[in-house]
């Protein structure tokens, strides 16, 4: 799901945290050595996706937290910031011989630059995470 989260509207975090649970406390973000990314460079997005970015002239970046039951990937246009909500049953993710990753949930996705270690190594945390800690008797 696709939501604009610049704003504080409690009956939107309850539904992010329903699709994939809420953020980790600091101690288990301090023993899993962080749950976000730094910050990725997008080389394409889906259609929906594509139309928020072209709306200013900015360099397209987005991050990812990992949380307990998906991810969200979150990115800026204009003055809104926008989050791609993914839980790890619909998450498909692809790595490219043209050094790049792609995110997919549904009809939704998003390419990023595969470009230094620090993403590599990321990518590797999120997939083994989702293979450690989540079970095909999640999901709905």
């Amino acid at each position: 799901m696709l939501l604009n989260v610049s704003y504080n509207h409690p009956e939107r975090r309850e539904k992010i945290n329903e699709e994939v649970g809420r953020a980790f406390t600091l101690m288990e973000r301090i023993k899993m050595k962080g749950v976000g990314s730094h910050k990725l460079f997008i080389t394409s997005t889906s259609i929906e996706i594509h139309h928020l970015l072209i709306l200013d002239k900015y360099i397209n970046t987005c991050n990812i937290e990992i949380r307990p039951d998906g991810i969200i990937v979150t990115f800026r246009s204009l003055l809104e910031t926008y989050a791609l909500v993914i839980p790890y049953y619909k998450l498909k993710l692809y790595k490219s011989k043209a050094e790049e990753y792609s995110i997919y949930r549904d009809h939704y996705f998003i390419k990023v630059k595969a470009d230094t270690k620090n993403t590599h190594i990321f990518m590797k945390k999120l997939l083994d995470f989702k293979a450690n800690h989540w079970t095909s008797s999640s999901h709905p």
